[in-house]
């Protein structure tokens, strides 16, 4: 028998409360599984970080390489300049300001410094960049010499008698460099030079018609100051010129006007290849860079034994000669109260184009040979791993690691530029304004 349409009516409702009841004990078991358990509720067990094995022995002290300059209270305690290199008593009329970037490796820029006086370069005129990011530390002596950032401040300026300029902070070399414009700009100078720190350097002694090396650099001024200088002899035309080589750009003179035309230097580029960008962008300008030689520029990669060789002195003929157990490492106080005295009365000049001369010249072919056998040129940079707990410590290993990675996208930076690997931009056909507007040639494949 069928059920009637008012039972189906009675039944409705019980189904319906039967269903939403169920649902809601449903709802219910489904909220208590999604609760964690307590023992759920506990920190997951720590899985890192995972350290390197960062021990390393830390190289021993550097030695002393000047001991001269150790003991010295003034300039007056250093040997005299050799005699057949001292610039003019009166300044030459041209401006001869040189920069000198340094970042790491004090004994570099020691050398650097002392071979530019000794070939006649005058100390007021000579500019260390100190480009460490370590601020005032230097000049208030707050960093050990086993520091890669330590140079002796007190020594530059007091005792060798050079200027040092400060960066802000850290700068590529590209960064670098236009601070050296900025500085030209600033000073209102027309031109200015500019080295890098691990060169040594000395004048043609061995050639007929000597002049210092500061002498030919004042020369090569003098030439570019001619009305006549760079005159196409067919057409009459005056041309320009952007830079001056000595020795490629181990030492330079740049045109500040030239320079700031062009933008100066490409800083997204910081290190190599940024050259390559620079003297392309140059030359597709049509800016000469003429390639200049005003004595031997040397590309090292260590320090003299002891930088005195550079003044050319030899022991006197009815003297002993001079004691030199005070280079033992470490050795920078001075017991001896007049060094001066005591050293140029034992000593005298010696004579240009001397053996010494000869000596000295085939120990710096020497070290500079030993740089381009050495399978990473810039190992040097890497001797001082000290300084852990000083102002502005950075870890020297991770330094040059972060170096590495920034050298590496600044040269995938200029190919990206470019459209083109490697230093021939110019020769693979590409001009000014084709930067960031080329495909990838065929050196990509």
């Amino acid at each position: 028998m069928g059920i009637s349409l008012r039972s189906r009516w009675v039944f409705l409702p019980l189904v319906l409360g039967l269903g939403a009841v169920s649902l809601y004990f449903l709802r219910l078991s489904i909220i208590h599984e999604a609760q964690p358990r307590p023992e759920d509720r506990l920190p997951p067990e720590k899985k890192g970080p995972f350290y390197k094995d960062t021990h390393r022995e830390i190289a021993p002290p550097l030695p002393e390489y000047f001991p001269l300059a150790a003991k010295a209270n003034s300039p007056s305690d250093l040997p005299p300049i050799p005699s057949w290199n001292k610039p003019p008593e009166e300044h030459v009329p041209e401006s001869t300001r040189l920069y000198i970037g340094f970042t790491r490796f004090w004994p570099l820029l020691q050398q650097v410094v002392v071979s530019y006086i000794t070939a006649g370069w005058p100390p007021e005129d000579i500019y260390v960049v100190e480009n460490t990011g370590t601020m005032d530390a230097n000049k208030r002596g707050r960093l050990t010499i086993q520091n890669p950032f330590y140079l002796d401040y007190h020594r530059l300026t007091k005792i060798l008698g050079v200027n040092v300029i400060t960066t802000s902070s850290l700068q590529t070399f590209a960064q670098l460099q236009n601070f050296y414009l900025s500085e030209a700009i600033n000073n209102n100078l027309t031109y200015y030079f500019w080295s890098h720190m691990d060169v040594a350097v000395h004048s043609h002694e061995d050639k007929k018609d000597f002049k210092s090396l500061y002498m030919r650099v004042v020369d090569v001024i003098r030439e570019t100051q001619k009305p006549e200088y760079l005159v196409d002899k067919e057409t009459g035309k005056k041309g320009e010129w952007g830079v001056q080589f000595f020795a490629y750009d181990w030492l330079t003179m740049v045109n500040v006007e030239t320079f700031a035309k062009l933008g100066g230097w490409d800083t997204m580029v910081g290190y190599y290849g940024t050259d390559c960008d620079m003297y392309s962008r140059l030359s597709m300008n049509d800016y000469h860079q003429p390639i200049q030689d005003a004595g031997m520029i040397y590309d090292v990669t260590t320090s003299l034994e002891d930088l005195e060789i550079l003044y050319r002195r030899r022991p006197k003929k009815d003297t002993e000669t001079r004691d030199t157990s005070d280079r033992k490492a470490g050795s920078f106080n001075s017991t001896i109260p007049s060094p001066n005295s005591l050293y140029l009365d034992s000593t005298e000049s010696d004579m240009i184009n001397s053996t010494l001369f000869h000596d000295l010249k085939a120990t710096l072919e020497r070290i500079q040979q030993d740089k381009r056998d050495d399978n990473y040129r810039n190992s040097w940079q890497l001797r001082q791993n000290g300084g852990e707990g000083e102002p502005y410590y950075y870890d020297p290993d991770g330094f040059e690691k972060a170096l590495q990675m920034t050298i590496e996208v600044g040269t995938k930076i200029n190919e990206e530029k470019w459209g083109h690997k490697g230093c021939n931009i110019r020769e693979a056909g590409l001009k000014e304004g084709d930067q960031w507007r080329v495909e990838h040639d065929e050196t990509f494949d």
